[in-house]
């Protein structure tokens, strides 16, 4: 059976507009398919939800390339974060909620990239052709939402490097199967809740194409 992992890169629980739309989603891809599959939520502002990559990891990461050895406590550090990669990297498709924080994307998101993105892990290096993905055949829908900036608004109303960067980074670890959905604005819209009925129906026939495919080894096929 196929998993799902769902990262819930809000803070805000009931009160937020991403989790309740990636939420929503899941539901519909579970109505839509006739077994259901597995799902896994990893709330990243949860306590201990993530190891610190600090000095320690940071010195165990030089010691595996230049191969020395390691302390104690850095084998514990890298330990922790292949840990985290393992949760990702065995999950066949992924769901993420991401509201934007200051134009980009909240600080607990960049450091759960910032622990999975290892060389040799979701990604390789070579010297003539550059970096390429390991994570492929993977499927990922994104779910933005931001509360003044909207994409066609001046720009005193906010730029957007949450969903370039992200999207940017899904492709860089070889995730290039990813659909992104936009709740744009939340805080100064006038039908805001026309606006999410128009979301939640967008997910919900995206949903049953995630699940199709997904039960079908297929890609999504959807911009």
């Amino acid at each position: 059976m196929a998993t799902i992992l769902h990262i819930n890169a809000s803070p805000r629980g009931s009160r937020s507009d991403s989790l309740r739309l990636a939420r929503h989603f899941i539901a519909a891809v579970q109505d839509s398919a006739d077994e259901g599959f597995d799902v896994e939520t990893l709330n990243l502002f949860d306590p201990g939800a993530l190891p610190n990559f600090g000095q320690p990891a940071a010195a165990a990461k030089m010691a595996v390339f230049s191969g020395a050895d390691q302390t104690p406590e850095q084998v514990q550090a890298w330990e922790d974060a292949r840990a985290v990669f393992e949760q990702f990297a065995t999950a066949d498709a992924y769901v993420f909620n991401i509201p934007m924080w200051n134009a980009g994307v909240p600080y607990a998101l960049k450091q759960w990239i910032d622990i999975v993105t290892q060389p040799g892990w979701s990604f390789a290096f070579d010297p003539a052709d550059g970096y390429l993905g390991l994570l492929e055949e993977k499927k990922a829908v994104a779910i933005h939402t931001s509360g003044v900036y909207a994409p066609g608004l001046p720009p005193a109303f906010g730029s957007d490097f949450s969903s370039t960067f992200f999207t940017d980074w899904l492709n860089f670890v070889g995730i290039t199967d990813n659909t992104h959905v936009r709740l744009a604005p939340t805080a100064t819209n006038d039908d805001a809740d026309g606006a999410r009925r128009v979301a939640e129906a967008g997910l919900r026939e995206l949903a049953g194409t995630f699940a199709s495919h997904l039960r079908a080894g297929e890609a999504l096929g959807v911009a």
